[in-house]
Parts: C-alpha cells; structure tokens; sequence
C-alpha cells in the first residue's frame, strides 16, 4: 500500500514534465486577460529607437477575436549563410519572421506554449524607407508578407501586444 502514493506522485511528476513550457505570450494569457478580451483594442508598435533621434513609432492596431494558448513546435530558425538577419532580403527576412518563434542551429527543436491572439486590423502605420526593410514586420504597407487591408484577421503572439493609447 506505501507503493501506491509514491508510484502516483512519480507519475504526476512525470506528466507535468512532459508538458510543453509556457512562453511569456502564454503567461500573459493568464495574468491579464482583461487585455486580451474579443473586441478590446490592442496595438502592434515597431521602431522608436535611439537616443538623442528617437525612430519614428509604427503601428498596427486592430480588435481582438479570440486569444488562446496553443502548443507549437519550434523548428530551427531559417538560416541564410553568411547573413546576418540585417543583410537578409525582404523575402529571406519574412521567412524568418514566418518562421518565428524558431530556435537557433545549436539548440534541439522542441514544443512550447504560446499565447496567440487573432486580431481583425483597423489602422496601420509602416515605414517605407529602404533602411526599415528588415526592422520588422511592418513594411511599405504591408504585414510581413501580406498587404495590410482594413478588416483583415492576423495572429500574433499576445506578449507582443500592447493596449491602444487613442
């Protein structure tokens, strides 16, 4: 009879082991949801860089959808050799950002956790300067490889996120 208590503790351990670890987006799932509520506003913010020359701030906002916890595998990032990501094309940069969250060559692929919001857009802001070609996911109008339309549906992860300051 002792056995058995010890044989279900070392099976619970077990079990939450195997579960695929929390990314930040998924926690924030958790600790605010109020955020992430179908119809609130949220923001996606580049740039805004420097010291003394602050980079302009570009945006995407849209209202939530839905938000979820899903579980992803994390492949290895795509990798251009002899790049760096700020020499990469447009085209190499959106794989790399479609591929995102991704894990580097030297780490093993694994599972994790992610919280994922669907959010329909209903204002933008990108930059059209050769420079920001590779900054991030907004560019030239568009959102990483797709052209921004008012009422289109994106998913992004939730920690990237931020409430609209209107």
């Amino acid at each position: 009879m002792r056995i058995a208590p010890l044989l279900l503790a070392l099976l619970g351990f077990s079990a939450v082991a195997a579960e695929p670890a929390l990314r930040p987006s998924a926690n924030l799932l958790f600790k605010q949801p109020e955020l992430l509520r179908p119809g609130s506003c949220v923001a996606y913010r580049e740039g805004g860089s420097g010291w003394v020359m602050t980079d302009p701030v570009y945006y995407l906002k849209g209202a939530v959808i839905t938000a979820e916890v899903r579980t992803r595998h994390l492949g290895k990032c795509p990798v251009v050799p002899g790049k760096t990501l700020e020499q990469y094309s447009r085209d190499e940069f959106n794989r790399h950002a479609l591929a995102y969250p991704c894990v580097s060559e030297n780490v093993p692929e694994r599972d994790e956790q992610i919280g994922m919001v669907r959010l329909r857009v209903t204002d933008w802001e990108t930059p059209h300067a050769r420079k920001a070609e590779n900054d991030g996911r907004l560019y030239r109008g568009m959102f990483i490889d797709r052209k921004l339309e008012k009422d289109m549906e994106i998913e992004l992860e939730a920690d990237l996120l931020g409430a609209c300051t209107e």
